[in-house]
């Protein structure tokens, strides 16, 4: 695992690339077919993947069109730490067209850690309408869960540390597709020649 000043990269590009491939083929054969999928990203990041595994199930199935079948979900209003960060921004949710009505609707994020996030989209959903499935994707699954949530798709299951901070960085956001670690030992200034990072 490189390190650089920002942290340990656990992924790269193409590690996020297979990750994606193998989320989508996996939504497809749960589903059986991808004719009544809906993905619906969870901002930031999520949205971008979406759309990235959007173009791979339609690769899979041509049932499954993006244009169509793809949007945003924001939860800001539905957080319970809204009293305590009072100034979030509240962003856009856009549904598909066709809505989530019947489908099966796949949760897309970038890393899962407390599982407030999704359990917030679990509230917003419900206001929205009654999918007949509600299923997560998720890029990282870093642990640390304080609510009973898992993903039903995961790309890269990563130990960690409460103290460490997972970043995925996506080329479309970030300028590059990686998923990096800060603050484990492997960063410190001459750990790598202490033979910190293989442990």
């Amino acid at each position: 695992m490189p390190g650089t000043p920002e942290g340990t990269t656990v992924l790269g590009a193409s590690d996020v690339a297979r990750a994606l491939t193998r989320i989508a083929h996996e939504i497809v054969e749960r589903a059986k077919g991808a004719q009544d999928v809906v993905l619906l990203g969870i901002p930031t990041r999520g949205v971008t993947l979406a759309v990235r595994l959007a173009e791979r199930l339609a690769a899979i199935d041509p049932a499954f069109d993006p244009a169509r079948d793809v949007g945003e979900l924001d939860v800001t209003m539905y957080r319970d730490d809204l009293r305590r960060q009072p100034t979030r921004a509240v962003g856009v949710t856009r549904l598909p067209e066709a809505g989530i009505e019947g489908k099966t609707v796949v949760l897309v994020d970038d890393v899962l850690y407390s599982g407030r996030t999704i359990r917030a989209a679990l509230d917003a959903i419900g206001d929205l309408g009654r999918p007949r499935a509600v299923r997560l994707a998720a890029l990282v699954d870093r642990g640390h869960r304080e609510l009973p949530i898992r993903p039903d798709f995961v790309g890269k299951n990563l130990p960690t540390a409460t103290s460490e901070s997972v970043r995925v960085r996506l080329a479309e956001v970030d300028g590059e597709d990686a998923v990096v670690i800060s603050g484990r030992a492997a960063d410190a200034p001459g750990a790598a020649e202490r033979g910190e990072a293989t442990r």
